[in-house]
């Protein structure tokens, strides 16, 4: 009996043992753990990834996501080796230091050091519990061991990352990585690591900026014990001391504000956003756009827009000289506010009329004094130049040519068109009248922009995007109309002192010296300058050509070395001079000289919108009204010639939309979309 009492007493002991790990495991198990779902600041991203700015969390705090690969490793093994050795084999609580936490209190009456393992810190963190009280690091202990049976490792040291407080209102490791040394914490030096890991302890009395020598003192500690646990050789603690701390708080990202607050707004719930942005050249472009307005005045602002015009990518946009309140209003976005664009509009015109076969770049056209209906509109230099060619009038921006081009396209087929290019155009009264060819609208920086773009892209518009994808192009400009007008405004003389570098460039200035534009574009590349003042208020002379132009030049500089080139002609394209134009297109005569007929020729066959079928590759075309001979044109080019008959058939390349046009001996003209079958 005697021999049987200690067998009883080891397996009492072992079933109470047992009751007591479940009774633990079931505690521990009943845990409510606080929302592991930390609210960490909405970012906007770089086409790289570079952050272009953060927003803080709702509370003020600059509490930011920490993805995996985001912390240098040694600023972890750092972390480990300073604050829970035995981090990656206990379950939460350490008793090893407790019991050494606990010694040392009873042998020094006081608290030497702490017995928190890193998951009791998150615990604590995530609970912001107190660190003192008896109960307070039960629950932490409690919550510890809660956290370890349902996170992984990775998974907690992730929790901290993001919530350790850093000072003020800094809390995780890349907040005050970005904070302190202005750069990720995937690259950190030594020293840099060991500070970090070193504030958490006391965030307040230990930030650099304000007690360098207490910093310095905590940073030492950290660097030899990070010595002593073979973290770090001799000699890379040694250079460590050596480095300088980080005096001042530095300012977190902010580049692109402008268009940050779009992405966001569009999409508040979303917590990372990719943008198209390059962050050098959004860099670059900030710079520039501040020395732009730096010695005109106070209330002087400039807008800048970059885009890859072939997949319709914005690469920079800079809506204001400086993101404040200030006399410039620099928090308005100029990039989206609706001005007027003065003849930055005309190359559009010249476009529609060379499809319309209406003119040609070497087509003769008149400037003189013309009475529109009553609209009587003069040249900016109240100066007449008399008969021009179409090339010049666009370069030298002639107002009377390209109004009386709008006459007979129809001011409301420009607004259509403009419409079919992206542009959110704004009409006073909502009905077009001649006057919107000369600017007499609203129109943004960035949809001028995508028209350009549109130009430059042979005449398909696409929209321009900074966050998502591209969307399919429509077709604004025949290739052959695109291509001339790229061609007519590359030969456009640059500002004084820029570079003959052959860009295709335009100016405007809106009526009372309110808006200065430049828009311009090469073979990959297409720029908008805006500059003006933000409330409207007119700047007394301001001209596009001497104000914005000289922005446009020097942005192309700051984007690459030199230009890409302009692409070939289209095949169909008809380079010839005056002379051997077809004999309507040698001259453009405008409604408003007075000799318009009332038979003035109009498509009989195929009527405009109609569906034709193509027989034998043949279409029939007839005229109604008009003088004889009659030149008909396909998509703005010469399908038959001075033709005496009213009918006409012609060989088509094959089924699609089609622009037909027939002028008739005295210039007028007429045309009519059709799809062909």
């Amino acid at each position: 009996m005697l021999r049987a009492r200690p067998l009883f007493a080891v397996v009492l002991a072992l079933w109470a043992a047992a009751v007591s790990r479940d009774a633990g495991d079931a505690w521990v198990d009943a845990t409510v753990l606080p929302d592991l779902g930390v609210e960490t600041a909405v970012e906007v991203l770089a086409r790289d990834g570079r952050l272009l700015r953060a927003y803080t969390v709702a509370d003020g705090r600059w509490r930011m996501a920490v993805g995996e690969g985001a912390v240098d490793a040694g600023f972890t093994a750092m972390l480990v080796a300073y604050e829970d050795k035995r981090f990656y084999s206990h379950a939460g609580v350490d008793p090893w230091a407790l019991a050494r936490a606990l010694g040392q209190a009873l042998r020094y009456g006081r608290v030497v050091s702490g017995g928190s393992t890193l998951t009791m810190q998150v615990a604590r963190l995530l609970e912001e519990s107190g660190t003192g009280q008896l109960e307070g690091k039960l629950r932490q202990a409690r919550v510890a061991l809660a956290l370890e049976r349902r996170l992984t490792k990775g998974q907690i040291l992730q929790l901290y990352y993001q919530i350790a407080p850093y000072g003020g209102n800094l809390e995780g490791v890349r907040a005050a990585s970005l904070a302190y040394f202005g750069k990720e914490p995937q690259r950190l030096t030594p020293a840099q690591s060991a500070l970090l890991v070193a504030l958490p302890q006391s965030p307040e009395t230990r930030r650099p900026d304000r007690a360098p020598d207490v910093a310095r003192a905590a940073r030492e500690k950290v660097l030899t014990r990070a010595v002593g646990a073979g973290v770090i050789a001799a000699d890379q603690g040694r250079a460590a001391l050596r480095e300088a701390l980080p005096r001042v708080r530095r300012d977190f990202p902010a580049l692109a504000p402008h268009v940050a607050d779009r992405v966001v707004v569009a999409a508040p719930d979303m917590a990372l956003h990719r943008t198209t942005i390059d962050a050098a050249l959004q860099a670059r472009l900030e710079e520039l756009a501040a020395q732009a307005v730096a010695a005109q005045g106070d209330r002087l602002q400039v807008a800048i827009v970059v885009a890859d015009h072939q997949s319709g990518e914005i690469l920079a946009s800079v809506g204001s000289a400086a993101y404040r309140a200030d006399a410039r209003q620099g928090f308005v976005d100029m990039t989206r506010a609706w001005r007027s664009p003065g003849s930055t509009l005309k190359p559009l015109v010249y476009g529609l009329a060379f499809d319309a076969g209406l003119a040609h770049p070497e087509t003769l056209i008149e400037d003189r004094a013309m009475d529109f209906g009553g609209y009587a509109p003069q040249n900016f230099d109240k100066v007449f130049r008399g008969m021009v060619r179409v090339r010049e009038a666009l370069q030298l921006s002639l107002n009377l040519p390209v109004v009386a081009l709008t006459d007979a396209l129809g001011p409301a087929k420009l607004l259509a068109a403009m419409r079919r290019a992206g542009l959110d155009a704004r009409v006073p009264g909502g009905k077009p009248g001649l006057a919107i060819a000369l600017g007499g609208l609203g129109v943004t920086l960035e949809d001028m922009v995508g028209l350009y773009a549109a130009i430059a892209r042979g005449g398909v518009a696409r929209p321009l995007f900074v966050e998502g994808a591209g969307a399919d192009g429509v077709r604004v400009l025949s290739a052959v109309a695109a291509w001339e007008v790229g061609d007519i405004l590359s030969g456009m003389p640059p500002p004084v002192g820029a570079p003959v570098n052959r860009l295709a460039y335009k100016t405007g200035t809106s009526y009372g010296h309110r808006d200065a534009w430049a828009i311009g574009f090469d073979g990959a590349h297409v720029i908008g300058v805006w500059m003006g003042r933000a409330d409207g208020t007119p700047v007394p002379g301001a001209f596009g050509g001497d104000l914005a132009a000289p922005v446009l030049f020097q942005a192309f500089a700051r984007l690459k070395r030199g230009l890409e080139p302009l692409p070939a002609p289209p095949a169909a394209t008809l380079m010839v001079a005056n002379a051997a134009l077809p004999q309507p297109l040698r001259q453009f005569r405008s409604r408003a000289a007075a000799f318009e007929a009332v038979d003035a020729p109009a498509v009989a066959f195929p009527p405009d919108g109609a569906e034709v079928e193509l027989l034998g590759d043949g279409l029939l075309l007839r005229v109604r009204g008009g003088v004889g001979p009659f030149t008909w044109l396909a998509d703005g080019q010469p399908v038959v010639v001075a033709a005496r008959g009213r009918q006409a058939v012609v060989r088509m390349p094959g089924p699609g939309f089609v622009v037909l046009s027939v002028i008739d001996g005295v210039g007028r003209s007429a045309r009519a979309r059709v799809r062909l079958r």
